[in-house]
């Protein structure tokens, strides 16, 4: 085998000595190796581990003056710098821009990293300052925030767009958090039933709550001091400090935000893991953004577990979670509510109710007595509008006039379902104009007063597709025939009977002995 003897000719000159071969030589000397192993362990020459060792390495020389020519020498101070001095918030694409316009050609966009650079520098140097962020360390039991996000994934109820947001609330210290889904937007009712359900599950109350804004709540400028005073009269009502932090600065509001992205997540690859982002109903959907928020809150059980030491006792009842409205029932059987359109029962027509408005529900009162209790509907476009239109509510009245169905203004939503609109085409097509009305009427009437929906539209759907539709006779028969019915004996009267009656002397029949007796 042929051996090689290292040599100080065998490193090549000019190739610089890291400060890693320095470390290793100086390692290697140190634990008793000689010069020339310790040098070839750390991949130098032996004359250069002897400078190593006595320090007699040349230190090298700082560089004098530019290595290459300035690009932009002749526009920098004289055009450049004005710009940025005006408006510091200038980019370095801005500027390249800026210099090709004025200067065709003469800077090309290979340029644009060294002008960015430059930029950069600048505002290190010459810039204005930057606001700084001051990290907060609230004391327990201080602080609770809450605020509004949108999930990542799109989730469907019963295959149906479900558009919503989540609402949650997080005590700063702890970083325990309550969460629940809203429908509506940021809403007053909104906020005031998230915030008592946290309050409630947290076991007390913080010295101070902030949101970012309630501003969005505020649907026009005369129901803004209402609101205002409603959500003072929450945090009076639990001894609390209601704070929001300046507009467009959501690092005030950091202690929520930042858990955002944490919840999103954990539900994002909940979903995933689940398989599908379609849920059977809303309390569904709710279980499992409960699963999340309890598993991210394993993680601040002890310092919410002292947290809780510091918080201030609930009262006794809950806070007003609604906002009011008074809406007068019309001749058609409606209210409109907040770009919402319901039918009510047609007995409430001309009653002005008293509604309790929820982000997911409205209550309807006469008097003190409530009446109805309807589940809320939202446009899906800013200037448009929704309606909930219950065919139950307006049936009776409808039977007793079915040709007013086929132009009613809410006709297609009066049907219960797909299988009812499919009826009705058939219907339409197959008889006469007055015919399908009033079948289709009686059909409904049938639906309604019998709570038979889903049955009766499959059932009639079946036979329909067979080509046969049922005539109303059988129909009353069908549904009609199982109804206990008391038999009227009536019997008619002799005209002279009516005579006396009109003359003053009222006879009486009456049964007696097994003859029939007249008696005054």
């Amino acid at each position: 085998m042929l051996l090689l003897d290292l040599r100080e000719e065998v490193y090549l000159p000019g190739k610089h000595i890291t400060q890693t071969q320095e470390a290793l030589y100086m390692q290697s000397r140190k634990s008793g190796l000689t010069q020339e192993t310790s040098a070839a362990k750390a991949g130098v020459s032996i004359r250069s581990g002897h400078r190593i060792e006595t320090g007699g390495k040349k230190a090298k020389s700082p560089r004098k003056g530019r290595t290459r020519i300035d690009p932009f020498a002749s526009v920098w101070t004289s055009e450049l710098v004005p710009l940025l001095e005006k408006e510091p918030k200038l980019s370095g694409l801005t500027l390249w821009e800026y210099l090709d316009e004025h200067h065709p050609n003469a800077y090309p966009h290979k340029l644009l990293r060294t002008l960015q650079r430059r930029v950069k520098h600048w505002r290190a140097t010459h810039g204005p300052d930057n606001p700084v962020m001051f990290r907060q360390s609230l004391p327990p039991g201080q602080q609770g925030l809450s605020d509004f996000t949108h999930p990542r994934s799109a989730v469907t109820v019963a295959g149906q767009p479900f558009p919503h947001l989540i609402y949650q609330y997080r005590l700063a210290y702890s970083g325990w958090r309550c969460t629940h889904v809203v429908r509506g937007g940021e809403s007053y009712s909104a906020l005031a039933q998230g915030v008592q359900n946290a309050l409630h599950k947290s076991g007390g109350v913080p010295v101070e709550h902030r949101t970012d804004s309630l501003s969005a709540a505020y649907v026009n400028q005369s129901q803004k001091k209402q609101l205002t005073h409603a959500y003072e009269g929450l945090c009076q009502h639990y001894g609390m400090t209601g704070t929001t932090n300046n507009p467009g600065l959501g690092h005030e509001n950091g202690a929520v935000e930042t858990s955002h992205a944490s919840l999103k997540h954990r539900l994002d690859q909940a979903i995933k893991l689940r398989g599908s982002a379609d849920f059977d109903s809303v309390a569904d959907y709710q279980a499992l953004i409960n699963r999340c928020t309890d598993r991210l809150n394993r993680y601040t059980l002890t310092r919410f577990e002292e947290e809780q030491k510091y918080l201030q006792p609930l009262p006794k009842y809950r806070f007003m979670d609604y906002s009011e409205i008074s809406v007068k029932v019309t001749t058609s059987s409606t209210i409109a509510i907040k770009r919402g359109l319901y039918t009510v029962p047609s007995r409430l027509i001309g009653e002005t109710l008293r509604i309790h408005l929820y982000h997911d529900k409205l209550i309807g009162f006469v008097g003190q007595t409530q009446v109805i209790e309807l589940p809320r509907v939202f446009a899906q476009t800013p200037k448009g509008r929704a309606r909930r239109i219950d065919y139950r509510h307006v049936i009776h009245s409808l039977s007793a006039k079915p040709q007013a169905f086929r132009f009613s203004n809410f006709r297609d939503e009066l049907f219960p379902n797909d299988n009812y609109r499919q009826l009705w085409k058939v219907a339409d097509q197959n008889l006469p104009a007055k015919d399908a009305c009033k079948w289709m009427v009686a059909v409904l009437r049938i639906a309604a007063d019998h709570q038979c929906e889903e049955e009766l539209g499959q059932t009639l759907l079946l036979q329909a597709q067979t080509g046969t539709l049922p005539s109303l006779k059988s129909l009353q028969t069908q549904y009609l025939k199982n109804q206990d019915q008391t038999e009227l004996v009536t019997k008619q009267h002799d005209i002279a009977d009516y005579d006396k009656l009109l003359s003053g002397c009222w006879i009486k029949p009456h049964i007696q002995g097994g003859s029939v007796c007249l008696s005054r």
